[in-house]
């Protein structure tokens, strides 16, 4: 195991390309480019503002800062699992000729869509000032915040990006399972929408809990609920930790199996 983590940290040269040849893949064909970056959230805010707001008639207060934040750590969230899934796969040519590390692919997605995820404070940021909405000293939880959803959100990958290979069908089943965590968690929707005995979905949902963290710190100026970060963070850290000596165990079994 120790050398099997020796080995992943001397590619970092690796991960670090891996890292950009993915970024400039998302929009290598597209006109706007990195711009895609920005553009892309703001659409989202404003088609689901138009959907909830004009045509529901539905929302409150500051509704389009809490649409833009949900939004914004959702994409983060949904990309970075499904990208990571098909990591391994991806790179399969590569896997086949060359000996790696194969969670250094998951690892790579999960990165990656941590800069995207940069781009769009961006457009919260923007949102914020816009409301006149101004954080308080909350703030400085920020770097913890996202360094728990980043942890939670790589071992989600290792354990998909893992099974995905043995397992075709999970990528397939990973568009309706990310649909139901959307619309089971508080993106769109406010507490108050919830019907009366449905708060379970919100107390017992780790994406619900990160995406109300976060809004927590930015519009609310309250401290996060540490007691439910701590938890996701230390059963993210115990999965990583096993995922990884797993596919120290078993990376025989993916080479065959690709």
């Amino acid at each position: 195991m120790k050398s099997y983590l020796k080995e992943l940290l001397s590619r970092k040269d690796l991960l670090l390309y891996l890292v950009k040849s993915g970024l400039k893949a998302e929009h290598r064909n597209s006109y706007l480019g990195y711009f895609w970056w920005l553009l892309d959230p703001l659409l989202n805010v404003l088609v689901y503002y138009f959907v909830v707001v004009i045509v529901l008639g539905r929302g409150g207060p500051n509704y389009a800062t809490y649409l833009v934040i949900g939004l914004v750590v959702w994409r983060w969230i949904s990309s970075s699992i499904n990208s990571s899934a098909r990591a391994i796969l991806k790179y399969r040519s590569i896997i086949n000729q060359v000996y790696l590390p194969k969670s250094i692919f998951p690892l790579a997605f999960t990165l990656t869509q941590l800069f995207n995820f940069a781009f769009g404070l961006v457009v919260i940021g923007v949102f914020l000032a816009v409301s006149g909405v101004v954080p308080g000293w909350e703030l400085a939880y920020l770097p913890l915040i996202v360094f728990i959803t980043l942890i939670f959100l790589l071992a989600i990958g290792l354990v998909l990006g893992y099974f995905t290979v043995f397992i075709r069908d999970i990528d397939n089943l990973l568009t309706y399972i990310t649909r139901i965590f959307f619309y089971a968690s508080p993106i769109i929707w406010m507490d108050r929408d919830l019907p009366e005995g449905y708060q379970w979905a919100v107390d017992y949902n780790p994406i619900g809990m990160i995406v109300e963290s976060y809004r927590d710190i930015l519009m609310r100026n309250t401290s996060p609920n540490m007691m439910e970060l701590g938890i996701i963070f230390l059963i993210s850290i115990v999965v990583v930790v096993f995922m990884l000596y797993y596919f120290y165990k078993n990376e025989h079994k993916i080479i065959k199996a690709l």
